[in-house]
């Protein structure tokens, strides 16, 4: 399935996708760098996860699937420092709404069977 072909929802949850991934990298590796750990091992954490679903991007379902699933692993930490950090908190929202547009779309995209 070419990219073209992808339903919008699918469309934009590949493109919440990649703008959780370019969030993780500025937030942890330019804007607010760590402190106390290596600054490779958080961008580890933080991408790592993120990039493993793109073995299944020749199946862009299957990959959002993936990715979806990860989401709240980002939504949990998005809401923590939401909650804990007011320098963060900005940056929280944004991880915030990228990841519920992500599981939004795989909501969107789920066809109920008819009857």
């Amino acid at each position: 399935m070419s990219a073209g072909a992808l339903p919008s929802e699918q469309k934009l949850g590949l493109a919440a996708w990649a703008a959780l991934a370019v969030l993780q990298l500025v937030w942890h590796g330019w804007l607010l760098p760590p402190q106390s750990m290596p600054m490779t091992l958080v961008l580890a954490i933080a991408l790592i996860p993120l990039l493993l679903p793109l073995a299944a991007l020749r199946n862009p379902r299957r990959a959002l699937l993936w990715v979806g699933i990860l989401a709240l692993f980002y939504f949990c930490h998005g809401v923590a420092e939401a909650w804990s950090s007011s320098i963060e908190r900005m940056l929280a929202v944004i991880e915030i709404t990228l990841t519920l547009l992500l599981i939004g779309t795989l909501g969107a995209g789920v066809r109920r069977p008819r009857r």
